[in-house]
């Protein structure tokens, strides 16, 4: 709109100044008004019903947004308003005044008496042009006196003897009494002599009163004669020049010979004084306009009233316009400011359109578009970093979250703040129930509590008494009890570490800690190793003597003593022999878990082996309670024979023993064995397989105290067992780069065994 309002009002004032301009030509311009003032106010009149219906919808478009509230509106009106009142009230004054002023003045230039004069002026001019009308009446009765007393034949010659004589003349004709030409004489043979004759009306008066005489604008382009070619005329012919005329008639004196001439009459141009006629010329025609602007002054006042009103109205209308205009030119940098700083309130940085001008508005505009775009950047800044601390938050979290380790963060009561996922897995505790409580409060962690509270206490006592000022955290090792149907020897040994940590309440704490009960339990797997590997060596050497002696009393006492004594000395020799045996056997399982032979690994088919060692388990009655699940195609595996056949028959014969101790009325004792192929994802991303034996029964299952510990020697629920049978088993699996598990199962009675073998014979041997 403003665009269009902005053309239409350069085009719009180039017409009406030309219209205007026009107007007041012809109001100076008698003809010219006349012919097309009408068309030229009627024009105007256009231009300014346009300018009224532009100023109009302008209007209506300001007061609609007025109403509305739109942003921008009330400084558009004020600045409009303004605008139209400095170009509307000067405008105003002026109108009025040159009203007045155009009223008195046209009746003060009538008040003079100009008439007057003018016409003295003219009485003058036409007494001098009486004068030498006067003159040249007598030159011309002096010539028809000469032509008269001059024999006939001889007027051609008088007559050019008087054009030569008389200054000013033109020419001097003879013409009869109809006015036809009969001799002339002219001063130049240039013009046309027809147009000089004299009317018919200047023969009638000539023969009514013998003489006419009078002045006269000279050249009528007309002639009397037919036929009569037309010559070229002169500029100073052309020209309309003042003459005097006289005609006078001829005596008709009496030939010798007694006729009577035909009638005959002298016509005698002069050109009049050239001051004279240049005088009374100007007299004339300033006489003729004064009576002419005399009778118009009425008229002319109003036609002035007309313009003047009309020209206000245009530059009224045009003053609104224009007013929009300008106001639309200032108010946009300021409404674009004020739109901008809106929108930075709202948050919004993006760049606001420039002003492209060089006064301080355009420089403003710039400005704050350099200040957004700097607080643009800014806040690109601060999303970048923030974007970066969220990233390395979630990557921490991430950490923290995949950390073997537990980890909590406690304020300074010990109310715990948050923990990652280990804690719920190591603790076995729901991480939500326990956020916000003191640590040393939660069920079941009120030993666990109380030994971080004792550890952070004792750090800051030896910290205060100088004592390991270097060093900003502590290491303790704690046991947890961890309760399972109600026994409370399946402890959890925890490797705890703590510092303290600001947060944002002021001080608080650190805490991480691992699960090294497999750690424990691998140590005294270790220990246990030598202990056996010492007493394999330290107790076999004197078990051979014992026996050997004991037989020995008896053979030799057999038969010295008495029957009672004899059956005393048999019981007792063949208790010491038993034990000894028992001893034996004890060393020897010692001996063979502190050195296990080194595992030849081969490629084998796990299946083959199962099911030669199922053999001797399956009669194949229908009463068998193994039930083996191979999988077809399993891929061969790197293995040792023998040493895999010991964990068969080690895991199938404790099972076994477990469907022993089933209770009467127990569902019917069953062992599955199961093999399959697994496939996982490598470290590097690539497809994997791996081969799973499970064996699963539906015995009583493990004891929670001896589930935690069962792969340590000397760990077991059998009466006779020695503990070392799944203690070697492990020790099997582990030199086979395997993995071994043991688990009760959730949803029913039993146990199971898990063993995962990754080390697979290479795709060519698996034939």
């Amino acid at each position: 709109m403003n665009t269009a309002l902005r053309y239409f009002s350069v085009v719009g004032g180039a017409i009406v100044s030309i219209l205007l301009f026009l107007l007041a030509s012809a109001s100076d311009n008698s003809g010219f008004f006349d012919r097309y003032y009408a068309w030229l106010l009627g024009l105007n009149a256009a231009v300014a019903v346009s300018l009224s219906l532009l100023v109009i919808v302008s209007l209506f478009r300001l007061y609609s947004r007025y109403k509305a509230g739109k942003f921008g509106s009330k400084l558009m009106t004020r600045l409009v308003l303004l605008f139209a009142a400095i170009g509307v009230l000067p405008g105003l004054v002026i109108f009025l005044v040159s009203v007045q002023f155009v009223s008195h003045s046209i009746e003060s230039w009538f008040n003079v008496p100009v008439e007057e004069a003018l016409e003295s002026g003219i009485n003058l001019s036409r007494a001098g042009l009486d004068r030498a009308v006067g003159e040249l009446t007598v030159t011309a009765t002096r010539t028809v006196q000469e032509l008269a007393d001059r024999p006939f034949g001889t007027e051609r010659a008088t007559l050019a003897a008087v054009v030569k004589n008389e200054p000013g003349l033109q020419n001097a004709i003879i013409v009869d009494a109809e006015g036809g030409l009969v001799v002339s004489a002219r001063a130049s043979r240039a013009g046309n002599l027809s147009a000089d004759l004299p009317t018919r009306d200047m023969m009638a008066k000539v023969k009514k009163d013998e003489v006419y005489g009078g002045p006269e604008g000279g050249n009528e382009l007309h002639s009397d004669l037919v036929n009569a070619p037309v010559a070229p005329m002169t500029p100073a012919e052309a020209s309309n020049q003042l003459r005097l005329r006289v005609l006078m008639a001829i005596p008709d004196h009496i030939q010798p010979n007694g006729t009577h001439l035909a009638p005959r009459y002298l016509q005698l141009i002069q050109l009049a004084p050239s001051q004279l006629a240049a005088d009374g010329e100007t007299i004339r025609r300033a006489y003729a306009d004064y009576k002419e602007r005399f009778d118009a002054r009425v008229g002319l006042r109003k036609m002035y009233i007309v313009t003047l009103t009309l020209t206000l109205l245009l530059a009224v209308f045009g003053a609104i316009a224009s007013a929009f205009l300008i106001a639309s030119d200032l108010a946009q940098p300021l409404l674009l400011l004020a739109e901008g700083t809106r929108a930075v309130a709202e948050g919004d940085l993006s760049p606001r359109p420039i002003v492209a001008t060089s006064d301080e508005l355009g420089t403003l505009t710039q400005s704050f578009n350099t200040m957004t775009r700097q607080l643009s950047d800014a806040r690109s800044a601060v999303e970048r970093n923030r974007t970066a601390l969220q990233n390395a938050k979630a990557h921490l979290e991430s950490v923290l979250a995949n950390m073997s380790a537990g980890v909590m963060v406690l304020d300074h009561e010990f109310h715990l703040i948050s923990c990652n996922d280990s804690v719920e897995r190591i603790l076995q505790q729901a991480g939500v129930t326990m956020i916000g409580q003191k640590l040393d409060e939660i069920e079941g962690l009120q030993e666990f509590g109380g030994a971080i509270v004792a550890a952070f206490a004792a750090q800051s006592a030896q910290s205060a008494a100088g004592r390991n000022i270097a060093r900003l955290h502590w290491q303790r090792q704690i046991e947890v009890p961890r309760p399972s149907n109600g026994v409370e020897d399946n402890d959890l040994t925890l490797l705890t570490r703590g510092s303290r940590l600001p947060i944002e309440s002021g001080s608080g704490f650190l805490v991480v800690f691992d699960d090294i009960s497999d750690v424990i339990s691998a140590q005294r797997s270790i220990a246990w190793g030598e202990v056996a590997r010492r007493l394999a060596h330290e107790i076999k050497n004197p078990l051979t003597p014992i026996q050997l002696s004991a037989e020995r009393m008896q053979m030799k006492l057999e038969d010295k003593l008495m029957p009672a004594d004899v059956e005393l000395l048999n019981k007792g020799t063949a208790t010491i022999v038993n034990q000894v045996a028992a001893m034996k056997r004890m060393v020897d399982d010692f001996r063979d878990y502190a050195k296990t032979p080194p595992a030849v690994l081969q490629p084998l088919d796990l299946n083959a082996l199962i099911d030669e060692i199922l053999h001797l388990y399956i009669s194949g009655e229908g009463n068998d309670i193994i039930h083996p699940q191979l999988a077809a195609g399993l891929p061969f595996i790197m293995g040792d024979e023998t040493q895999l056949r010991q964990v068969i028959h080690n895991l199938l014969q404790n099972a076994q023993d477990a469907m022993a101790e089933l209770p009467d009325g127990a569902p019917q004792a069953r062992i599955d064995v199961t093999t399959e192929a697994i496939h996982y994802q490598g470290a590097d991303g690539s497809t994997r397989t791996a081969v799973r034996l499970a064996i699963a029964d539906n015995g009583p299952g493990f004891a929670p105290k001896i589930l935690a510990r069962a792969f340590e020697p000397y760990v077991t629920s059998k009466a006779r067992g020695t503990g070392l049978g799944l203690p070697m088993v492990k020790k099997i699996i582990e030199e086979h780069g395997g993995r071994i598990d043991i688990q009760n199962h959730v949803d029913r009675s039993g146990a199971s065994v898990l063993i995962l073998l990754l080390k697979l014979a290479p795709a060519s041997q698996n034939t």
